[in-house]
């Protein structure tokens, strides 16, 4: 019986702590993904977007402001119109490190499960010759 007893606390804290990993992605991972109209977020700035442009059909929602303020629970609202917590999410900054940040609090502390960042950011985009285009008009 303790020994039952153990075993279920154990599968329970298990579960309990359980969270999606954050799956780091390539271009052309990111591009299966993007055709296959998995929602694609561009955290960066309204600033950076209109000075590279951006992806073809990404959404843009700035997660850091220019001073590297943010605020989540607003982020996230935004983000939930595109994706719920049970559907996949690809998030695109320029280098892949702050989107791999806020990936991770997708993932642990909005219980996203299925979390993808693209590694190498939009400047391995670009790098590679795929195509940006102009920001969209607002």
């Amino acid at each position: 019986m303790k020994r039952q007893f153990l075993a279920l606390a154990a599968l329970c804290f298990a579960a309990f702590t359980a969270h999606a990993e954050v799956i780091n992605i390539d271009n052309a991972e990111l591009a299966r993904l993007a055709a296959s109209r998995v929602a694609v977020i561009d955290i960066r700035t309204a600033g950076e977007w209109k000075e590279s442009g951006v992806i073809a059909g990404s959404k843009l929602i700035t997660y850091f402001d220019e001073q590297g303020r943010s605020d989540p629970p607003q982020w996230l609202a935004k983000v939930k119109t595109l994706a719920k917590p049970d559907q996949p999410v690809v998030l695109v900054c320029r280098s892949g490190k702050r989107s791999a940040a806020v990936a991770q609090f997708l993932s642990e502390q909005a219980g996203y499960k299925t979390v993808y960042n693209v590694s190498k950011g939009l400047n391995g985009w670009a790098g590679d010759g795929r195509p940006m285009v102009a920001v969209p008009a607002r």
